[in-house]
Parts: C-alpha cells; structure tokens; sequence
C-alpha cells in the first residue's frame, strides 16, 4: 500500500521557505524525520513529552512540555502536524531575540489575553523548575530558590506600571535588559 509520500509539495515547500528560517534541503531532512517518528504526519502531546523527557531525564518535563505544545499547536486541534513543528522549531531556534521573546509571552500568556499575570508566569516558571531538577537549583541565588521568590524578581524587572500584569512590550523590554531573565524565559542554557 504504498509509503507516506516522503516529498514535500511545491506550493507547501514555498509557504515553509516564506514563514521559516530553514533553506529547502534542511526543511526536506526535518520533513523525512518527523515522518519517521510520526508515520501518520502528526505529533502528539505524549510524543512530545517524551521528547522532553529524553532531554531533562533529572527533572519533571511533563508540564513545560504541554505548554510549549499547546504553544506550537497552532490550530489548537490537540497534535502538532509538519508545519507547525517547523514554524514553532524555526521562531525557537533561529528567530531574533524579539521573535523569540513574543513566542515565549504566547507560552507564558495562557489565557491568550494580551497580558501575562503573576499566576500564569508562576505556572511556567514553576513548570521549568520542575524540568531542570534540584541540581541545576542549587547554582541559584537565594532570591530564585523557589519559582515564587523568582517571579517576584522578574515582576519587579518587567511590570513596570505595577498593575500586576506584564504586557508584551513590558516583557521583551524587561527580559531584553537582563539575560540571565531571557535564558529562564526561554528555557536556554547558561552561556560558557
């Protein structure tokens, strides 16, 4: 019965080479790998989990990992086809600071509201603690011990109108003026 087509249409290639920052040959071999682990042509929240697991075996992933699949599921449908792994894994990767920056304020936005509250930034940031494990927590200053004591740190760098919400421009402003705030938010190693 034949083999899930392994090619990528024209008119399909042209839109990810436009919304991507990958050239064809590296969208071609992303395409032949994604249909290698996701035969059917779509990814799923436990694939993902698992993922993440491989990555942070020390820690809990699970929660990070069902925020930034909700955040790459861009139709919201529960799966994450071809396309949207790319954009999401393009923005993530090789986009610039900023693209960066607003795909983060999307994850941290949950209700998808326009503004992140103290409640929702403690949900990922609580989540990220969880992933990374105690050892890479025991490096932090007394300040960051807890997601609790971080996201006070971070609501005094970004809320700067103090209406206890962060708006985007508050966020890539704030996270833009400390990098040790930028590599929490986004999730990135420290820098050797």
């Amino acid at each position: 019965m034949g083999k899930k087509n392994s090619k990528l249409k024209p008119e399909v290639m042209s839109d990810l080479l436009d919304v991507t920052l990958f050239s064809e040959k590296e969208l071609l071999d992303w395409y032949r790998g994604f249909l290698k682990d996701c035969p059917d042509g779509s990814l799923t929240i436990e694939q993902f989990k698992a993922i993440y697991r491989v990555f942070f075996p020390d820690g809990d992933a699970g929660k990070f990992a069902e925020h930034v699949f909700r955040t790459f599921d861009a139709d919201g449908n529960g799966t994450i086809d071809f396309k949207e792994f790319v954009v999401g894994l393009s923005v993530t990767s090789r986009g610039t600071l900023e693209q960066k920056l607003t795909w983060a304020f999307c994850m941290y936005d949950l209700d998808g509201n326009g503004y992140i509250t103290r409640d929702e930034m403690l949900e990922i940031v609580g989540a990220i603690y969880k992933m990374v494990g105690n050892f890479v927590k025991m490096a932090l200053t007394e300040d960051e011990k807890t997601p609790e004591k971080k996201v006070d740190k971070i609501y005094l760098l970004m809320d700067r109108d103090h209406d206890e919400r962060v708006t985007l421009t508050e966020f890539i402003e704030g996270a833009k003026s400390d990098p040790k705030t930028v590599r929490l938010l986004l999730c990135t190693p420290c820098e050797r």
